[in-house]
């Protein structure tokens, strides 16, 4: 098992996103659009270097949901895989044992250390699976994921419960999530995330290789929003021990509009 041998919890009083920020989840569909027209933008981002990227559905979803990111990082030029388990249901009985698996298999076939990527609860899994294996690691990314609030912090909590049939409060307090992996990691989230509540997806800069990166969109259309892929590849592409803070800054200012300073009020 991934365990933890200490724990904390931030953010214990965050509650889940409102029924507004719910209600804003049907513009998903629009952001999957938008991948047409801002195809040519996005072809114009870093190259990646062959290295093996894994990536990990969200909460009741499958690899299918990642396929049109991992086709993307495809012809950015990574070996692109998904997690290779199915639906996603929760931490069930050997899930954890398999993608570290999957995560030892990676790396042994590209001769290199593996980025993980992780889509909400995916997200959880990449960096827990980081903490268990730095050394077969290169980075960490995630988006929407909720690995900074209290358990209850999101409206997917029910879906938890139900679909894996286990106690997410007694799920949340085997392991330290907060803490991030001792390895470059990156949180893509939105504050208009109507499932996961922002403040639950920003990390503290536990050492100096963790950043957050704010992206107007849905939690349901992060993993299909243009500016979370451009942000994603090119968080990849930089060389292996020369990682560097995402730079908002470019583009004849368009970037700092299309990521917003995470750090305002």
């Amino acid at each position: 098992m991934l365990m933890a041998t200490s724990r904390r919890t931030l953010n214990q009083d965050l509650p889940p996103p409102n029924l507004a920020l719910l209600a804003l989840e049907c513009r998903a569909p629009l952001e999957f659009g938008a991948l047409l027209p801002a195809w040519p933008a996005l072809q114009r981002a870093p190259r990646g270097d062959g290295h093996s990227v894994l990536v990990f559905p969200g909460l009741s979803a499958s690899d299918a949901t990642t396929y049109p990111l991992r086709g993307y990082l495809t012809s950015l030029g990574y070996a692109c895989e998904g997690w290779s388990q199915g639906f996603n249901f929760g931490p069930r009985a050997g899930v954890l044992e398999a993608a570290r698996r999957g995560l030892e298999r990676a790396c042994d076939a590209s001769g290199c250390k593996v980025s993980l990527i992780g889509w909400s609860l995916g997200g959880v899994y990449a960096r827990e699976l980081a903490k268990t294996a730095p050394h077969l690691v290169r980075d960490v990314i995630t988006m929407g994921s909720p690995f900074a609030g209290p358990p209850k912090s999101t409206n997917a909590w029910r879906i938890y419960e139900l679909t894996s049939g286990r106690s997410i409060e007694h799920e949340h307090e085997q392991f330290d999530l907060p803490t991030a992996p001792p390895v470059p990691t990156t949180s893509v989230y939105s504050r208009s995330d109507g499932i996961v509540a922002w403040q639950g997806s920003v990390q503290q800069p536990d050492h100096g290789q963790t950043e957050n990166i704010e992206v107007v969109a849905s939690h349901i259309g992060l993993g299909l929003n243009p500016s979370a892929w451009w942000a994603v590849a090119d968080r990849l592409a930089q060389p292996e021990g020369q990682w560097r803070p995402f730079d908002r800054t470019g583009l004849y200012g368009l970037k700092s509009f299309i990521y917003p300073d995470p750090n305002r009020g």
